[in-house]
């Protein structure tokens, strides 16, 4: 291995002790030095391992409640001396000064520590100065040292140790240094994010781990990665490996999904809804959700927001889809859905949406706050001579959460809370309506007593009275427009009632 070099010394200085005697014992089995502090001293001495106290090396006790303890150029400088570096060694000596070849340190929880609700004061006891100072240290000086940044790392070096007989390689050293930086500059922007209190930030830092090669990007030509836990969202139980374009449409149908309280189904193409049904059981709304649009739904992904039993498995195996999640599934469910070999088969998971959503464009980011809004009756104003039913009001809402997760500019057409037809991702209003009468009529769809919901106002009562014509009784919008009027005095005189929600829901 290139410069290989051997594990002589090593400071050890971990707020989390699992998984460390393995280490410890190991070193010790090697005749590796160590220095320590404090609770991880105990814990090593607690082994059956010697270790020497830092405060023996540095003369120094620890002081300040703890807060200054390896911060001490006997220390830094058997980390940072470079080995090829006469000068350096000559200081070393002169200053009586132990080489360090191996740190292990780990940080003081800071994230953990905020989102336990914990005071202000407490908070900022966790930032941690002496660990991020040591691992930044020996990631400067991979060349000469091994920086174990986090426990997660533990395994790793346990295979190597054993493997080359407690030396590491130039390449291996880097790796650790790498993980390293990626340990500091994560904690640094969640201290930050503490500090800048809220939204808008001073300035825009994010810092996401856990990574997961993808085969491509949105197309073959491009790479493509995810940043993230993808164990903390879902388990794949069986299929493919899961694609760039597959997470985007994972992601919108979990948005949609989450919407809705009674069972649900919902079958998504591009990242639109293109079936949508709410019945009393999964299987039938299996059923009207596909019916919405049987030709879109081929090489989809569907969302249930209940199990999934085998009755229902039965009817969705009829045709061909890529991604299917659900809370869960029966053994009998599986045992069908698996008869595809790279269908993938996720158990959703329960978790919160981040509350902020960015998007990278141009030389930047745009940032902002997430739609969480759903209208409920009580917001909803009637501003025609006709009230809506209660049956009306619950499909006009159940239409608002569609179109709020559709492309803009964004129509649908609901009616018994089921999706009936949409048109999407159109630079006009009128070609919205119009597309959506068209896909409701190509697949037989009676839009007479229907609801519409659109994403924004309509700037003039064109697309009312397309809809009108083909059957819609009643309209959900968020109003706005200078010619509101204008729609309002057609509805009274056409007999459709139409509430306002004062909430616009562009997508784009």
């Amino acid at each position: 291995m290139e410069n290989t070099k051997a594990i002589k010394t090593a400071l050890i200085s971990v707020y989390h002790k699992d998984k460390l005697d393995a280490i410890v014992k190991l070193l010790n089995n090697y005749k590796v030095k160590i220095y320590s502090t404090g609770g991880t001293l105990d814990f090593i001495s607690g082994c059956g391992v010697e270790a020497i106290p830092v405060e023996d090396l540095t003369g120094y006790p620890s002081i300040l409640g703890g807060r200054v303890k390896t911060l001490h150029p006997k220390v830094f400088g058997g980390i940072l001396a470079r080995r090829d570096n006469e000068n350096d060694q000559f200081q070393l000596s002169e200053y009586t000064i132990p080489e360090i070849d191996l740190v292990i340190v780990d940080l003081y929880p800071f994230e953990q520590t905020v989102a336990s609700g914990a005071s202000d004061p407490e908070i900022i006891e966790k930032i941690d100065i002496g660990g991020i100072a040591l691992i930044r240290a020996a990631a400067k000086n991979y060349k000469d040292v091994v920086i174990v940044s986090n426990r997660d790392q533990y395994d790793s070096l346990i295979d190597i140790l054993q493997n080359n007989h407690c030396s590491t390689s130039l390449e291996q050293r880097r790796v650790f240094a790498t993980e390293a930086f990626a340990t500091s500059s994560h904690y640094d922007t969640a201290i930050f994010t503490y500090f800048g209190n809220g939204f808008p930030q001073p300035a825009f830092r994010s810092s996401v781990n856990g990574v997961t090669p993808l085969r491509y990007g949105e197309n073959p030509h491009q790479k493509g990665v995810f940043y993230g836990d993808m164990a903390s969202l879902f388990d794949q139980l069986h299929g493919k490996e899961i694609s760039y374009n597959n997470l985007l449409d994972i992601d919108a149908a979990v948005c949609l999904a989450k919407e809705f309280a009674d069972p649900t189904v919902a079958i998504l193409k591009h990242n639109n809804a293109c079936g949508v049904a709410t019945r009393q059981n999964i299987k039938d709304a299996w059923v009207d959700a596909l019916a919405g649009d049987p030709l879109s739904a081929y090489g989809g992904v569907i969302i249930a927001n209940r199990a999934i039993d085998e009755a229902t498995a039965e009817e969705m195996n009829k045709i061909f889809f890529e991604v299917v999640l659900a809370p869960a599934y029966s053994e009998g469910a599986l045992t069908i859905l698996k008869s595809k070999k790279n269908r993938i088969i996720l158990v959703l998971k329960d978790f919160q949406l981040p509350a902020y959503t960015q998007r990278s464009l141009l030389n930047g980011v745009l940032v902002q706050e997430r739609d969480s809004h759903s209208e409920v009756p009580a917001e909803l104003k009637v501003v025609t001579e006709k009230a809506p039913t209660a049956e009306q009001i619950n499909d006009m809402l159940f239409a608002n959460i569609i179109v709020k997760h559709s492309k803009s500019n964004s129509i649908v057409f609901a009616k018994n809370r089921q999706l009936i037809a949409s048109g999407v991702g159109q630079t006009s209003r009128v070609d919205a309506v119009k597309h959506a009468i068209e896909k409701a009529h190509g697949f037989n769809f009676d839009l007479n007593g229907a609801v519409m919901a659109s994403d924004a106002f309509f700037p003039f009562a064109d697309s009312v009275e397309n809809a009108a014509k083909a059957g819609v009784k009643a309209v959900i919008q968020p109003g706005g427009s200078v010619r509101d009027q204008e729609t309002v005095d057609f509805c009274n005189a056409n007999g459709l009632t139409m509430v306002v929600s004062g909430i616009r829901h562009f997508k784009h």
